[in-house]
């Protein structure tokens, strides 16, 4: 009795197991959407306009604390240097994903220098990309000055 007792307690251990999922971490679109906005934040710090190119979209808007412009000036601002992306630390993303628009918003400190001076700043950053054939294209990318205590909700 205390064996079948036993074994039955096995066998539930064994089927409670086999039932366990891994956590979720998102979908193969998020993750990939996730992977390529840091990607783009290495780029940005390479200074790599001709990837960066291909990222942006045609009419991509970039929406900075002391301006709005379009891709080329923005392609002529990282290749310039007048803002050298220096180093992204993100700290929390959340994507969402609607048909072929994707979102991400993204808790970060950038470390830059802008036009001579360094500048450290705590941003939430949005990004909005659509996909085009395979691959996906970056609309949107707008910075939100932020203090550090600010959370994403998920």
């Amino acid at each position: 009795m205390k064996a079948s007792i036993l074994g039955l307690c096995f066998l539930l251990m064994g089927m409670q197991v086999s039932f366990a999922q891994p956590p979720k971490t998102g979908t193969n679109a998020e993750q990939e959407i996730s992977t390529l906005s840091k990607q783009k934040w290495q780029w940005m710090s390479d200074k790599n306009v001709d990837k960066l190119a291909q990222l942006f979209d045609d009419k991509a808007k970039f929406v900075h604390m002391s301006g709005t412009w379009k891709k080329a000036e923005e392609l002529d601002v990282i290749k310039t240097g007048s803002i050298w992306y220096k180093k992204a630390d993100v700290y929390d993303t959340a994507v969402e994903i609607a048909d072929n628009t994707a979102i991400i918003w993204s808790r970060i400190t950038l470390t830059a220098v802008v036009r001579g001076n360094d500048a450290v700043t705590e941003f939430t950053v949005t990004e909005v990309y659509k996909k085009a054939g395979n691959d996906w294209k970056l609309l949107a990318l707008t910075f939100s000055s932020v203090r550090d205590t600010h959370a994403i909700k998920h």
